[in-house]
């Protein structure tokens, strides 16, 4: 008997931003009708204007718009939707949601209901490929959760460990604990993380490998029992156990050790009668030794990758499976061709722990000769009720080498002003000499943090490129004009901040027409060729350059090789009356977000760098310290209360041998 056709018309996109454009542009080219959801902070948003149709599901936080099954299926249901795609994230392994989808009469392009809920909860997807002869990371996933259980289970696995939210991904609830003094205190961040991103606190306990691969296998499995696996994905470059940069195939990689784990993965996929994309992800150690982690149920941020390794649509696949169609292919028909790397443009701070960053891209501009998934434009705000990755670029070329240059080239030619991003550090990671030769563990950002993270070798032009091009866009010095001058002009001083420094340079325009900008002996010479909008053409050191930047009140952006400089120009600005990072006693918090746990009391003794306040902010927590020791004042927020950047969250009395 053949398997039922499902066939569908309609497709409702129940996620928001890239990954909504990338499916719509798959489903329209294959003729289906397109319908966004969106959330009060997203009614402007680039998806929602490309859609047929878009329909508004609630406020701005997840939990009132993109995580509500029951506003997603009537906006299916108002809109004439035949199929619901989940994307990845939100309620994309969420096996309730498959359930109302199904319950609703709607097409879910995913796994069925119980192949996400077996394989969605890490301590039964150990169980499953236990069972089924799979390798997996020694641990405890066991049903007491208290505490002192949990710590002698910790004990029992041993130090170095990891603590996983067993319903979780993405590197939320995820901590590693080096010793079990710290596990306490872990493990309560990790349930909190857990519950605010999942609604679950449950965790499970895993030995930590030391310097691993991560590796994932990529399947597809069809209603009428075919499955077959399109090869690995290397996704070892990660900061707070999220990936970083994606490729395909893996350096480490050889094709006997795919064969491998593909055999293992699509026996998987037949033993579940798994149907649609999922992806099976591995710990490789230097013997070569893999072991299961956890599968997604669910398209992956990285899937462009195998694309353009293998020439396929993961996309397509997708719609064709869940509307009853065969896979189409064998798998021996899958084909290798050449190298693959992704990255993820993140709007964080990698020089302060990578924290999240919300406001306005004033300019958004992405190179247009590589492929780039994105859903911005100049002016787009950036919410911060979501997750960081703001866009995704993607390189391919006949070896590794080639894709990995290509895709310097292309983050160079990022303009992204007005929010910090992680442009600079992901091309200070791809020019790395281990990242080249294709060296990196999961340790890569850890051992190598100081080095990614240095201040450029020419940082004294840089700053005096700064000082100049204050001086020639300030509306009130003399025009810039080329040719010679009768005279030379006044030095103009300028104070900034960039990279977290002050700068303090004179300019001043010499007779020949050129600008000198330094102090101290440290002088610069510029002869400028073209000063058009938003671009520089100039002469330094005899070398012709180029720079675009963008000047918005007292800030300038410029776009350099290694990324992008934001500076700050205090040279009209009084001194700061008080301390930002805390030192006059009151906490700030750093970013807009929530506040998930007030960790002191009123009254209560604390020391400087203790711990006081949890923000969560783009799906992460980040914890806030004391900047003095003292005693608590007062607290001027309410655990849940959403705060903006700069607020006085926690105010601290400081002692007099502090002050």
């Amino acid at each position: 008997m053949s398997a039922k056709r499902t066939p569908y018309f309609r497709i409702l996109i129940a996620n928001r931003g890239e990954i909504a454009l990338r499916i719509m542009r798959t489903a329209k080219r294959l003729g289906y009708g397109t319908i966004a959801v969106y959330s009060d902070a997203d009614r402007d948003a680039l998806h929602v204007r490309e859609a047929d149709q878009a329909v508004r599901i609630g406020e701005a936080l997840p939990a009132q718009s993109y995580l509500n099954i029951d506003a997603i299926i009537a906006a299916a249901k108002a809109s004439g939707a035949g199929a619901v795609h989940p994307g990845y994230g939100f309620l994309a392994e969420n096996e309730d949601f498959a359930a109302a989808c199904r319950d609703a009469g709607l097409v879910f392009i995913g796994p069925s209901p119980e192949a996400i809920k077996a394989m969605g909860n890490k301590a039964g997807a150990k169980e499953i490929m236990q069972r089924a002869g799979v390798p997996v990371v020694p641990g405890y996933q066991g049903a007491d959760q208290g505490d002192s259980a949990m710590l002698a289970e910790a004990k029992k696995i041993g130090f170095p460990m990891m603590i996983k939210a067993v319903a979780g991904g993405g590197g939320r609830g995820m901590r590693l604990v080096s010793d079990a003094s710290a596990f306490p205190d872990a493990l309560r961040s990790a349930r909190s993380e857990a519950q605010g991103a999942f609604g679950d606190p449950t965790v499970i306990l895993e030995r930590a490998i030391s310097d691993p691969r991560h590796i994932e296998i990529q399947v597809f499995g069809d209603r009428h029992g075919n499955a077959i696996h399109l090869g690995e994905r290397d996704c070892s470059v990660q900061r707070r156990h999220q990936k970083l940069i994606e490729e395909a195939p893996s350096p480490a990689v050889s094709p006997q050790l795919r064969a491998r784990m593909g055999e293992v993965a699509v026996a998987a996929v037949k033993a579940l009668r798994y149907e649609g994309a999922g992806t099976l992800e591995f710990l490789l150690d230097r013997s070569g030794a893999f072991y299961f982690m956890e599968m997604n149920t669910r398209l992956q941020v990285e899937h462009p990758v195998t694309e353009a390794i293998t020439g396929l649509d993961l996309v397509e696949l997708q719609l064709r499976i869940a509307s009853g169609e065969p896979l189409g292919m064998k798998q021996e028909d899958v084909r290798f061709d050449g190298h693959a790397i992704e990255v993820r443009v993140c709007s964080e701070d990698a020089g302060h722990d990578f924290m999240p960053q919300s406001g306005k891209m004033l300019r958004w501009q992405m190179p247009d000769n590589i492929r780039v998934e994105h859903a911005l434009q100049s002016g787009s705000e950036i919410p911060p009720f979501y997750d960081s990755m703001i866009a995704k670029i993607i390189s391919h070329g006949t070896t590794r080498d080639e894709a990995r240059g290509k895709l310097i080239v292309g983050l160079e030619q990022v303009e992204a002003f007005g929010v910090t991003t992680n442009q600079g550090f992901l091309i200070s990671c791809l020019r790395h000499p281990g990242f080249a030769k294709g060296e990196a563990t999961t340790a890569f950002i850890g051992n190598h943090r100081d080095e990614l993270l240095a201040t450029p070798a020419d940082e004294g032009r840089q700053a005096a490129l700064a000082a100049l091009l204050l001086y020639v866009s300030n509306p009130h010095a003399p025009s810039w004009r080329a040719g010679r001058s009768l005279a030379a002009t006044f030095p103009l001083a300028t104070r900034f901040e960039l990279g977290g420094k002050l700068h303090e340079i004179e300019v001043v325009r010499e007779r020949d027409g050129c600008y000198v900008a330094g102090r101290n002996g440290d002088l610069h010479r510029f002869e400028i060729e073209a000063l058009e909008s938003g671009v520089i053409r100039f002469r330094h050191d005899g070398v012709m350059q180029s720079r675009k930047f963008l000047r918005h009140d007292d800030l300038l952006y410029i776009l350099h090789d290694d990324g992008t400089s934001a500076i700050h120009d205090l040279t009209l600005a009084a001194p700061e009356a008080a301390s930002a990072g805390g030192g006059d006693g009151k906490v700030r918090a750093a970013m807009n977000g929530r506040v998930v746990a007030v960790l002191v009391k009123p009254g209560e003794k604390v020391s400087a760098g203790q711990p006081v306040m949890t923000l969560e902010a783009m799906k992460m927590e980040h914890v806030h310290t004391a900047g003095v020791a003292g005693t608590v004042a007062s607290i001027d927020v309410a655990e849940g209360e959403q705060v903006t950047t700069g607020r006085i969250v926690v105010e601290i009395e400081a002692d007099k041998e502090a002050a």
